[in-house]
């Protein structure tokens, strides 16, 4: 039995926004390419994570660093954590569309265009149709490579990853192994939700 689409299926309702989303009034915002990968410190309740862009998603990667400096992630939480298997997994976070803090949606740039991957340690961002991602991303924990751009159903553009973590796969992991509540989440989101939540406390550019 082929069990990769009904992987799919599983991470792809896990990872919408925990809210209702917002209909984008525009389309997608085309950012300003960053030229070069970019590394940001992510200060948690559970510890440091430094992740680094990839130039080669360059929408993607200018989106998230326009979070980073405008202080939109400070503040905001880790607040799901989705075990798909004891090797793999993923963490989710970010503004969870709250009104201050959400900007504009971006155009999707799929793996089949950037070659990247789901692998472990990659940045990826959450969404629900493609072009609607936000500011919320997800880290990779094992090969997800299911949530590629085709390896799910026939012509599916899976999601966008950006980047990867430089350091701190052990506070990624610790995460992703944080306490869950046994009745938040709707379908398939139920038991993935951090109780409580991890903080971000801020998010900043460091020097390579």
């Amino acid at each position: 039995m082929n069990r990769r689409p009904l992987v799919f299926a599983l991470c792809l309702a896990a990872l919408a926004l925990p809210v209702v989303a917002q209909e984008p009034a525009s389309p997608p915002v085309q950012a300003a390419a960053p030229a070069l990968a970019v590394r940001v410190i992510l200060e948690t309740t559970a510890g440091a994570i430094l992740v680094e862009t990839d130039p080669r998603a360059p929408i993607t990667s200018a989106n998230f660093l326009r979070y980073v400096d405008e202080g939109r992630f400070d503040g905001t939480t880790f607040y799901r954590g989705m075990v798909l298997s004891p090797a793999a997994g993923l963490i989710q976070g970010g503004p969870s569309g709250a009104s201050d803090r959400v900007l504009p949606p971006i155009a999707h740039e799929p793996t089949s265009e950037t070659g990247l991957g789901h692998v472990d340690g990659a940045l990826s961002m959450a969404r629900f149709d493609p072009g609607t991602a936000t500011g919320d991303f997800f880290i990779i924990v094992g090969d997800l490579s299911s949530l590629d751009a085709g390896k799910g159903a026939p012509g599916d553009p899976g999601f966008a990853v950006f980047g990867r973590v430089i350091e701190g796969m052990n506070v990624v992991r610790q995460i992703l192994a944080a306490p869950k509540s046994s009745t938040e989440g709707e379908g398939f989101m139920r038991g993935q939700m951090l109780d409580p939540r991890i903080g971000i406390v801020s998010a900043r550019r460091v020097s390579p």
